[in-house]
């Protein structure tokens, strides 16, 4: 069964990211394994690797186990906020620490916000995925304003629909190029 890692890439305290994070791996779970990553429990530092990430030669033992985690993987869904029409600086640092790990994977973005529902966080993150060679499945959309209560996230079943059908295509490009980091 193919292991898609759900990470979350806000790191701020009060988001609802982790909340979003979550209901977006039990939505997954019932498509494949599922590996919740969340950015602010990972703890990398801003980027610190003296060698650029394409020789996978890291210095750092963060560096190494984030490497081992991503390796790990066969797709991923980004979770992520907009703030101010992109997506959150926690989440390129995660990126840019890697390479190969990254290469030839499908990759998914669920993106969240208020005015544009993480739309033009979702827009200025898919060249970040181009570059790094990932394979784009599509995106999920959530209208924060109508998802967020004093209660907590309120999703409906449209939106896990879709984020199923999104994992259903995680899942079907998962082996059709294999993975540079193997």
């Amino acid at each position: 069964m193919a292991v898609i890692g759900v990470i979350v890439g806000s790191t701020r305290p009060g988001r609802i990211g982790g909340d979003v994070g979550s209901w977006a791996a039990g939505v997954l779970s019932g498509v494949a394994e599922v590996d919740l990553i969340d950015l602010r429990e990972v703890g990398l530092p801003f980027l610190d690797e003296p060698e650029h990430a394409g020789t996978g030669v890291y210095a750092h033992a963060h560096t190494r186990a984030w490497s081992r985690r991503v390796a790990a993987l066969d797709a991923m869904l980004f979770v992520t906020p907009e703030y101010n029409g992109s997506f959150p600086a926690p989440l390129k640092n995660a990126l840019d620490f890697l390479s190969l790990e990254w290469r030839d994977k499908p990759a998914g973005i669920l993106a969240y916000g208020n005015t544009s529902s993480g739309t033009r966080a979702a827009t200025a993150l898919l060249p970040v995925l181009g570059q790094l060679r990932m394979l784009f499945a599509g995106s999920v959309f959530l209208p924060l304003p109508t998802r967020v209560s004093e209660a907590g996230l309120t999703t409906t079943e449209r939106d896990a629909e879709a984020l199923y059908g999104l994992g259903h295509r995680l899942t079907a490009l998962t082996g059709l190029i294999a993975p540079a980091a193997a």
